[in-house]
């Protein structure tokens, strides 16, 4: 007589994948036959936002209900006022050496550096210190920025 061709780890692997189909099938079952999700129509579903912007299961009170032109909704942040397109830019001059004749000012928009030289002022004279407010052209040089036509505010 000859031996069955199935070795015992082929039965016990055809069991497992019998007993996780049985499983897999009862909590289909279970399911569908759920009581908590049962019942549940769209009303019970729905939400309603109250006059103060609170959601709540209640609907709102039709006579207290206020009309709203689509206009008037703002979903977006306001944006900033425009800048004077003719206003020069301003900033603090955070760094200067009057040995040297530069220094570098920083920009109270931006943030950014901008470089400066005692040849840029627009006064001549003028003597710069840290701290101090100015009012500047930028052009792009040959390093990056360059401030000219500086004046003290």
């Amino acid at each position: 007589m000859a031996k069955s061709q199935e070795t015992f780890n082929k039965k016990e692997r055809a069991k497992k994948k019998l007993q996780k189909r049985k499983e897999k099938e009862l909590r289909r079952d279970e399911k569908r036959h759920d009581p908590s999700s049962k019942g549940k129509s769209l009303d019970d579903m729905i939400a309603y936002v109250d006059e103060n912007g609170n959601i709540s299961s209640t609907p709102p009170d039709p006579k207290k209900v206020k009309k709203i032109a689509v206009e008037d909704i703002v979903i977006d942040t306001p944006k900033e006022a425009p800048v004077d397109p003719d206003a020069l830019p301003t900033g603090i001059i955070t760094y200067f050496d009057a040995a040297k004749g530069y220094g570098f000012i920083t920009n109270q928009q931006s943030q950014e550096r901008i470089f400066v030289h005692v040849k840029s002022l627009a006064e001549p004279g003028v003597t710069l210190a840290t701290g101090d407010k100015v009012e500047y052209t930028a052009t792009k040089g040959p390093r990056g920025l360059q401030a000219e036509s500086v004046r003290k505010i």
